[in-house]
């Protein structure tokens, strides 16, 4: 095997030591650029055999056709969705893999966390007692047991929060295109259509992933549907809110809290420091206003498990690749259909 040149968009500290870590091994000539791949900074791939990509970074068509331009054989994405490709686009161009699970209980745990930092107040309260005052009017919570938790999404993610919240004493109901009747007996959980988990819940948790049917799932007639001073979290894709159909219903009490560990618009903040600077994404500006509304910056998956797990399935999948071994996690827009070869071939082409 020939020495694979990778470009490494989007590389943060943490990205780099984790890598050349695992790398150890794999003795990839890597080189990290600090930006983000788009189109201003696509000419960067040339003379690379492999672009290593994230969750913000831009792949539509005149990206890939300036990363196909420069001979760029393989994408490999270091996270699990790929929402942010034009898979129509790239298909029979250039492969593209992902990371399908690093550790699905980082997201979940994170999530949780969430639940029980907004309900008990807890970064309120944090922010109080430092500055010597121990008043706890205005930190009232209420008990998780015996509530009624809605899951969005029961893949591996959504089983784990469910199994945790189960632990609490919750009743959980969830919503999956495709139902796994002994996971739900194990675990102690009941499928139910959407419109059940809307009028039913008082937690609701996202972990499905965005698709066509996914967008802005939660919108305003969902949020119509809902029980009063409902609690909404994500931890899974910010398109999965309509947020200006969020902050009405903050506005106007049908939704009492708010966890987010990602936004609409979150690929221009989030991951960098703005501390000295005025936000201009006034949707983004309204939502750190509220009391009762926690965001988090993209970080549920980011514990020290789930990184090691990524840099060793990211630089597999391209030893995979060139080695000419079955591609596992390729993924293309044939992926769900009988035509995609990967099926027969171990490829999608």
């Amino acid at each position: 095997m020939k020495n694979i040149k990778v470009a490494f968009f989007d590389a943060k500290p943490y990205d780099i030591r984790s890598f050349d870590d695992a790398n150890a091994i794999y003795n990839f000539k890597i080189k990290y650029f600090k930006n983000k791949l788009n189109p201003d900074t696509v000419i960067q791939s040339a003379g690379y055999d492999v672009i290593c990509a994230f969750v913000n970074d831009i792949l539509n068509k005149e990206v890939i056709n300036s990363l196909y331009q420069n001979s760029i054989k393989l994408i490999a994405l270091r996270c699990a969705g790929y929402n942010n490709v034009d898979l129509k686009e790239v298909y029979k161009k250039v492969h593209v893999v992902r990371v399908p699970a690093y550790s699905p209980h980082a997201v979940a745990e994170h999530a949780v966390a969430l639940i029980l930092t907004l309900n008990r107040k807890i970064h309120r309260a944090y922010f109080r007692t430092h500055d010597n005052n121990f008043n706890i009017d205005g930190l009232l919570g209420f008990d998780l047991y015996n509530k009624t938790a809605g899951i969005i999404g029961a893949g591996q993610i959504g089983k784990i929060v469910i199994e945790i919240l189960r632990g609490f004493g919750m009743k959980v109901l969830a919503y999956n295109p495709f139902t796994e009747d002994d996971a739900a007996k194990k675990l102690g959980f009941k499928y139910v259509d959407l419109d059940t988990i809307y009028k039913e819940s008082d937690i609701i948790s996202l972990h499905c992933p965005l698709n066509k049917e996914t967008y802005h799932i939660i919108n305003k007639d969902s949020i119509g549907k809902m029980k009063d001073n409902v609690m909404i979290i994500n931890t899974g894709r910010g398109q999965l809110i309509d947020t200006k159909e969020l902050i009405m219903g903050l506005k106007n009490h049908k939704i009492g809290y708010a966890g987010l560990d990602v936004y609409e618009e979150e690929s221009d903040y989030f991951f960098e420091d703005f501390s000295n600077e005025i936000i201009n994404d006034d949707v983004l500006a309204r939502l750190l206003t509220f009391p009762n509304v926690l965001i988090t910056s993209h970080q549920a998956f980011f514990t020290k498990e789930a990184l090691k797990s990524i840099a060793d399935t990211t630089l597999q999948n391209i030893k995979d690749f060139y080695t000419e071994q079955k591609m596992t996690n390729e993924v293309c827009y044939m992926c769900d259909s009988n035509n995609c070869l990967k099926k027969t071939t171990g490829r999608c082409f």
